[in-house]
């Protein structure tokens, strides 16, 4: 692979992810300041940011793939089952693993991903399971421990339902991951993220349309937290995470974007002053500790075959 084509990768997953967590710290003071519904936010940030980079696409080059994505019916079945089991799925259970915990859990959990990812590569065949991939293993799970008990196995340190949305999350995103490759093989990213983001806050309008607001509730500093999450928390999260994958391996996006919850645990002990205890800073640690693990090894993507 070109070195110059890889940096370019690197900086867009690094980019995209600290954009994603700090977007989530963002969203929970939303929640927990403005009381803001997680279906309104979720729906709104999908089709604004959907509508925004389908007419970057439009007005750019190419343009002929917005509508041409539709014409082939496979791979309009792909790209709608990508919208709503990958999209929707990672959009809503990692905004309400951050209702019901807060963002620096939500984002350090959602990175089971790269485990998932890992197991199912080995599982078909289509990675070897190597030293680097046991360190991933270990520093996640026991990253994960650490962070969900504070050290202390009889009690949770983190509520219920914020765990199983979270884990949730990791799941979505590791397929969201893997889904995307076929896809952005024939498609600019720009084209299957935007059509993805309108097809999952689409389906969510029917539970929630976006126009069921008391917009006079919100203050001046709500609307600048929600263009902040709109517009680099979604629009430019996932278009940078998914352009990456075109100069990077799966399993390297998902690792690399492990960044993100570097920036939520800063920005929600810092910010919002949420407490954390010494084992859960153990915890991310372990976390912080196998990204830098996968940035520093060279041969990472070397046993790594990209999905077909």
């Amino acid at each position: 692979m070109h070195r110059t084509t890889r940096r370019k990768g690197l900086l867009l997953v690094i980019m995209g992810a600290i954009f994603w967590g700090v977007g989530g710290t963002v969203a929970q003071k939303l929640f927990h300041q403005s009381k803001i519904d997680v279906n309104w936010l979720v729906t709104t940030r999908l089709l604004i940011s959907g509508f925004l980079l389908l007419s970057i696409q439009f007005f750019g080059k190419s343009r002929s793939q917005v509508f041409g994505i539709w014409k082939n019916k496979r791979t309009a079945v792909q790209l709608i089952i990508f919208g709503l089991l990958g999209m929707l799925s990672v959009q809503y259970t990692y905004m309400a693993s951050i209702k019901y915990g807060n963002a620096a859990v939500a984002t350090l959990l959602q990175y089971l991903a790269p485990v998932m990812i890992i197991i199912y590569l080995v599982l078909r065949k289509k990675a070897v399971f190597t030293r680097q991939d046991v360190l991933t293993v270990f520093l996640a799970l026991g990253g994960c421990f650490f962070l969900l008990t504070n050290g202390s196995i009889s009690s949770l340190s983190v509520p219920i339902p914020a765990i199983v949305w979270g884990v949730l999350s990791g799941l979505a995103l590791a397929f969201y991951t893997l889904y995307a490759v076929p896809l952005l093989a024939q498609f600019e990213s720009l084209v299957i993220v935007g059509w993805a983001m309108v097809i999952g806050g689409f389906t969510l309008s029917f539970i929630h349309p976006p126009w069921q607001m008391d917009f006079n509730s919100l203050t001046v500093e709500s609307y600048i937290y929600l263009v902040f999450v709109i517009i680099f928390g979604t629009m430019m999260a996932f278009w940078f995470y998914i352009e990456s994958l075109q100069s990077l391996s799966p399993k390297e996006t998902s690792l690399l974007g492990s960044l993100e919850p570097l920036a939520a645990v800063l920005t929600t002990v810092f910010w919002l002053k949420e407490s954390f205890g010494f084992f859960q800073w153990v915890g991310t640690a372990c976390i912080i500790t196998m990204i830098l693990s996968v940035a520093l090894n060279k041969d990472s993507s070397s046993h790594t075959k990209q999905s077909s």
